[in-house]
C-alpha cells in the first residue's frame, strides 16, 4: 500500500482522529524521530484495526499515553505510526464493594483518584509526576513510587488485561483469560513490557481502602548512616509505613525542609489510636539514634513528588541490597562527581533509589553509569537510565547489561507475541 493509501486507511478507521499534520508529528517525535502519522483513536476496536492494518504493511507502532516516559528505555529505531490512547479514558466498571475498578489506558490516575476518594477508595500508586499519567502508562512502564514500600507496584495491583496484540487481535488476560494465552500470567507479563508485547486497552485493578488517619513524620538524621539505622530500626519495629523515604541533604533543601545530613520521611495511616502510636513509635526509633522528629504538613507528598518528576534531565534507578544502600549511594556521588547537581532519594527499606542529576553530559553521564554498574553488579544490582537524552541512553544501554538466559527468555516472549517487531522496536532490554 502507498503512503497516501495508508493514510486513507488511517482516516477510514479514525476519521479525524487520525493525522499526518506536520505539527502533531513533530508533538509525538520519540529520540528526534517523527512519524508518519499519529492516530488518536475512540474506542479500543479502533485502535486494534490501526494496529492490524500497520502489521500488515510493515509498519512499527508506538503506543504513547501522557508522554511522560519518552526517555525511558532504549532509543527507538523506527516509529512509523503512534497510537495515542489518551481518548481512552473511560471508567468501564467500579464495584466499590469488591474494591476493584475496570478502566480503559487512557484514565489518568489522577482522575481516578478523583472518582475513588467519593468511596474513601484508593488506588494505591504514587509514582513520579503520578496525577498526569495514565493507567495504561503506568503499568507499561512498571512504574512506582514511595507507596510501593506499603502496597507494591502495578504488578500487585493488577488483576487482568485487555490489551491488542501485535496483529490487531483484542485478547483478554488474568481475571478475563481466553485459550489463545493459556500458560503466561498476561498481566504481569505486560507490565514494564513498554508496549513491545501488546498494547494495553484495558486494566482492572485492585483497589484499597484510605486510612481514616494519616500522619507524616520527618526525623532529621546526623548522617546517611545514622538514617539507615533508623530505618533499620522503623523495619524491625511495630510501625507499619505507608511510605518511608530517605533524603539526602539536597532533596531535603530541594523540599524546603530544615537542613540536614540526611531525613526519612515517614508515613502512616490507620485509624486515629493506631496512628498516634506509630507516631510515638517513630518518636523512640529516632531518639536511639540521636535524631529530631518533626510532624510534616500535608503538603509535602505533592512537593517530593514534583522533585522526582522535575527535578533534573537524567535520572538513574538504583537497585541494590538494602543493607549495600549506604555503600551504593556514596558510590553514586563519587561516580557522578560534587558539581553534578545531584539529588538523591531512596525507598531505604527496598534498597531502592533515584539519583537525579542536573545536567546532560553523555559522555561523561555513561562513564559514571558503567561504574555504579560494576560496582552493585556482585549484589546482583542495577542502574536503569529512568529519564536520559538519547545520546545518553545511545552511548550505554538504558537497561544495563542482562544475562545470556534472561535475554533469550526475553526474545522468545518477543518472537511469540511480535515476531514481525510491529510493536514499538528498539526501546526494550537488549533492543528488543
Amino acid at each position: 500500500m502507498t503512503t497516501r493509501g495508508v493514510g486513507g486507511a488511517l482516516a477510514a478507521i479514525a476519521g479525524d482522529g487520525a493525522t499526518d499534520d506536520a505539527a502533531a508529528r513533530a508533538a509525538a517525535a520519540v529520540d528526534g524521530r517523527q512519524p508518519s502519522w499519529v492516530v488518536r483513536p475512540r474506542t479500543l476496536d479502533e485502535a486494534a484495526q490501526v494496529v492490524a492494518l500497520a502489521h500488515d504493511e510493515g509498519l512499527a507502532v508506538m503506543p504513547r499515553g501522557a508522554g511522560s516516559a519518552l526517555t525511558l528505555g532504549g532509543v527507538a529505531t523506527r516509529v512509523d505510526v503512534v497510537v495515542d490512547l489518551c481518548r481512552l479514558d473511560a471508567i468501564v466498571e467500579y464495584n466499590p464493594d469488591d474494591l476493584t475498578v475496570t478502566v480503559q489506558a487512557g484514565v489518568t490516575a489522577g482522575a481516578l483518584a478523583t472518582a475513588l476518594g467519593a468511596r474513601r477508595q484508593t488506588l494505591p500508586l504514587d509514582p513520579p509526576g503520578w496525577s498526569a499519567r495514565t493507567l495504561g502508562g503506568i503499568a507499561a512502564t512498571a512504574a512506582a513510587g514511595p507507596l510501593r514500600v506499603r502496597y507494591g507496584t502495578m504488578r500487585d495491583l493488577l488483576l487482568g488485561v485487555r490489551f491488542v496484540q501485535a496483529d490487531g487481535v483484542l485478547t483478554w488476560g488474568g481475571a478475563r483469560v481466553v485459550k489463545s494465552v493459556t500458560g503466561y500470567d498476561v498481566p504481569k507479563l505486560l507490565v514494564g513490557s513498554l508496549g513491545t508485547l501488546g498494547i494495553l486497552g484495558e486494566l482492572t485493578l485492585r483497589l484499597h481502602p484510605l486510612p481514616e488517619a494519616e500522619a507524616t513524620c520527618l526525623v532529621e538524621a546526623r548522617s546517611v548512616e545514622s538514617a539507615l539505622e533508623a530505618v533499620a530500626r522503623l523495619v524491625d519495629s511495630t510501625v507499619q509505613p505507608h511510605r518511608l523515604e530517605l533524603l539526602d541533604a539536597a532533596a531535603l533543601t530541594a523540599c524546603g525542609l530544615p537542613a540536614a545530613a540526611a531525613g526519612l520521611v515517614v508515613s502512616v495511616g490507620s485509624v486515629e489510636a493506631a496512628v498516634r502510636a506509630q507516631q510515638a513509635v517513630i518518636a523512640a526509633e529516632a531518639a536511639r539514634v540521636r535524631a529530631r522528629v518533626e510532624t510534616m504538613g500535608p503538603g509535602f507528598w505533592r512537593t517530593y513528588d514534583r522533585l522526582l518528576a522535575e527535578g533534573g534531565p537524567t535520572v538513574l534507578r538504583i537497585a541494590t541490597l538494602a543493607t549495600r544502600l549506604g555503600a551504593t549511594l556514596d558510590e553514586a556521588r563519587a561516580a557522578l562527581g560534587s558539581a553534578a547537581g545531584l539529588v538523591i532519594t531512596a525507598c531505604a527499606p527496598l534498597g531502592l533509589a533515584r539519583v537525579v542529576v542536573g545536567r546532560d553530559e553523555p559522555a561523561p553521564l555513561a562513564k559514571a553509569v558503567e561504574r555504579l554498574r560494576a560496582f552493585v553488579a556482585a549484589d546482583d544490582g542495577s542502574v536503569v537510565i529512568e529519564r536520559g537524552s538519547a545520546a545518553l541512553r545511545g552511548s550505554t544501554e538504558a537497561w544495563g547489561p542482562i544475562a545470556a538466559g534472561p535475554l533469550a527468555l526475553m526474545r522468545a516472549l518477543k518472537q511469540e507475541f511480535d515476531p514481525r517487531g510491529t510493536l514499538n522496536p528498539g526501546r526494550f532490554v537488549g533492543g528488543i
